[in-house]
């Protein structure tokens, strides 16, 4: 079970987990309302999809931290989210029936998210170049104020 957790800081498997759970999670929805015994609203699928899409931009943000090197981790991380961003999409088109450009404000919330995912990876990176600065420091004396 730990190499499970182990593989899990790539940011390809996290995508793949991410997009495995937001299908099953589509697809019960999709079943509830087929079946008629809850009925959920036809942008359902999208409203899953955009939750799912910012919680990897967390956790991968977060995850980026153990990364030993953060070029590579924010390369990968990009290409990660655009399949994910890309195969979320079409599963709730699919799931849904309605078009991205017809989901109304959900195309300005996968911007948002998109953003909002760079905007995480970049402060995780700043912050850790900063606490990296901080650490090889010398605190020999305090400076004296005046």
């Amino acid at each position: 079970m730990t190499k499970f957790f182990d593989k899990l800081d790539r940011p390809p498997i996290q995508a793949a987990v991410v997009f495995a759970a937001a299908l099953v999670i589509m697809g019960i929805g999709w079943i509830l309302t087929a079946t008629g015994i809850f009925s959920l609203d036809r942008l359902f699928a999208w409203s899953i999809g955009a939750a799912f899409m910012l919680f990897f931009a967390m956790m991968n943000s977060i995850l980026s931290l153990r990364a030993t090197s953060f070029v590579k981790y924010w390369g990968a991380s990009m290409y990660s989210y655009l399949a994910l961003a890309l195969c979320t999409s079409m599963a709730a088109w699919g799931f849904s029936g309605i078009a991205l450009r017809e989901a109304g404000s959900y195309r300005w919330i996968y911007i948002v998210v998109t953003v909002g995912f760079m905007v995480f990876l970049s402060m995780v990176n700043f912050m850790k170049v900063i606490v990296r600065f901080a650490e090889n420091e010398e605190w020999n004396q305090p400076r004296k104020r005046g």
